[in-house]
């Protein structure tokens, strides 16, 4: 997360819909739609942790539009996005803004899966899946992000975004699934692009296998790293039954070996890529976040998973729920807390609540308080812990526990937070792609050896690489390490 004012304001930008009506055939993306998306866009940036505008974005625009040719809309309606994002994830709007993340590129082996990645979310758009999309968005829509988080009794994920309106269209974007049949669609038009734009169509079955591989690792090193599940998990869908779908699919074109795949210009463009957290948006390492910038650290209770994000650090386990987050703010810690209530329910749902509470939290000036909500499945108690950082700053947690609970499941996580050392803060270095030549003598379990993790090395070099356990390396091979780098200036 990053410095967050209170209050957001939503931008807005001029829609241009003569730019996708003046075709010259093809079909016209809804002006509605675009509009919409060209709106959204500089907010979801942000939440998503910015955009690559160098070398890399170039190269991911390139390819899209490459593959954007072939899908019926001509591909200057399309625009594509590389985000600065630790999120594992590609998705699409409905105006034909496209958007892939550095974390699912580093899961990549060549060009062939990059395009077929963008391929499929282009079909998404082509294929107009956003109206079937958009009707369950209108039947799970809240006024209050806080209603559908009590309604579902603290099991809806949207929790992590409701601090801010741009946050709510992030987590609408992060819980409109696509349908079985829907993926697989997308899944055929990816491969039928990716043929048609001179690709090696072994590109689908090889990210889906990438993603199957990832998923495993995570699977299996979850409750130590303390991370929460991949978003592409829930928004995509995988199964061993849609990856074989897409060999089959691959082979019966006839094309499969054959074609651009574009290895090691893929891999260039990977070489000192961030991988998992952006220091300047704080850093998951287990159980604890630190940030080296705000100088903020605190620890999550044994069992509890966090996901970042460039405004807010989401944890979520079985007794509840929590985000933490805050900002620039001047005014009293009690009416800050107040105003995190009312922008929690905004403003339409009333709350008990009670008086709150000041105390002191590892030197730092600090308050509390618990509202109690009644929902069809029983009491939810909803708690705000703020810290008065400086005088103009302030940063809280906010939580969700079953009625009569209150803050009790995260005491050691509020009681945990201090003020991080400059040493400590310049120890804090970002996990980077090392392109890496393979030397006569080295085997898997050196190169292993150098991933930058303490646990499952063997297994996370593996997966990365699409190896197999006893599979032979040979001197000039290029693998993909995870090593320490520096910071970016």
């Amino acid at each position: 997360m990053r410095t967050l004012v209170l209050l957001l304001s939503t931008a807005a930008l001029a829609a241009t819909p003569a730019l996708v009506s003046a075709q010259m055939g093809g079909r016209v993306l809804n002006p509605r739609q675009v509009a919409e998306a060209q709106q959204q866009h500089p907010e979801l940036v942000q939440e998503y942790g910015g955009a690559e505008t160098g070398a890399r974005g170039a190269y991911v625009e390139s390819v899209g539009r490459r593959v954007a040719a072939f899908s019926g809309v001509p591909s200057y309606a399309y625009r594509f996005t590389a985000l600065n994002s630790a999120v594992e994830n590609a998705f699409a709007t409905p105006g034909g803004y496209i958007y892939i993340t550095r974390q699912l590129m580093t899961l990549m082996d060549n060009e062939a899966e990059l395009a077929f990645a963008l391929g499929h979310e282009v079909g998404h758009v082509a294929a107009n899946h956003a109206q079937a999309r958009q009707s369950y968005s209108q039947r799970n829509s809240v006024l209050g992000v806080l209603g559908a988080v009590l309604g579902s009794v603290l099991g809806n994920s949207v929790f992590g975004e409701m601090l801010s309106r741009s946050a709510q269209q992030v987590a609408q974007l992060a819980t409109l699934r696509f349908s079985r049949e829907q993926e697989y669609q997308a899944d055929t038009l990816g491969i039928r692009y990716l043929i048609s734009a001179g690709y090696d169509p072994i590109g689908a079955p090889g990210i889906l296998a990438a993603l199957t591989r990832a998923s495993a690792i995570q699977g299996r090193v979850q409750g130590r790293t303390n991370r929460q599940t991949p978003e592409w998990a829930s928004t995509h869908p995988l199964s061993e039954n849609r990856v074989q779908r897409a060999v089959v699919d691959a082979r019966a074109t006839g094309r499969l070996g054959t074609g651009i795949r574009n290895r090691d210009q893929f891999l260039a463009q990977l070489e000192g890529v961030y991988v998992d957290d952006d220091p300047a948006q704080g850093i998951i390492d287990g159980p604890t976040f630190t940030h080296p910038d705000l100088k903020i650290f605190f620890a999550v209770p044994p069992g509890y998973l966090m996901q970042n994000s460039s405004s807010a650090v989401s944890i979520r386990g079985s007794a509840g729920q929590a985000q933490f987050s805050g900002g620039r703010y001047r005014g009293s810690i009690e009416n800050y807390m107040f105003q995190v209530i009312q922008q929690l329910t905004g403003g339409r749902t009333q709350l008990a609540l009670s008086p709150p509470q000041r105390t002191y939290v590892n030197g730092i000036p600090a308050a509390f308080t618990t509202a109690r909500a009644n929902t069809s499945s029983g009491g939810v108690d909803v708690s705000v812990f703020a810290y008065q950082w400086s005088p103009d700053t302030i940063y809280h947690f906010v939580m969700l526990t079953r009625g009569g609970y209150g803050i009790g499941p995260f005491v050691p996580m509020v009681q945990s937070i201090r003020r991080v050392t400059a040493g400590e803060a310049a120890a804090i270095r970002p996990r980077i792609v090392d392109v890496h030549a393979v030397r006569a003598g080295e085997t898997v379990q050196s190169l292993a050896g150098r991933m930058a993790y303490r646990n499952f090395q063997v297994e996370r070099f593996l997966a990365l690489n699409g190896l197999q356990p006893n599979a032979p390396i040979s001197p000039g091979q290029k693998v993909k390490l995870i090593v320490y780098g520096a910071r970016r200036a």
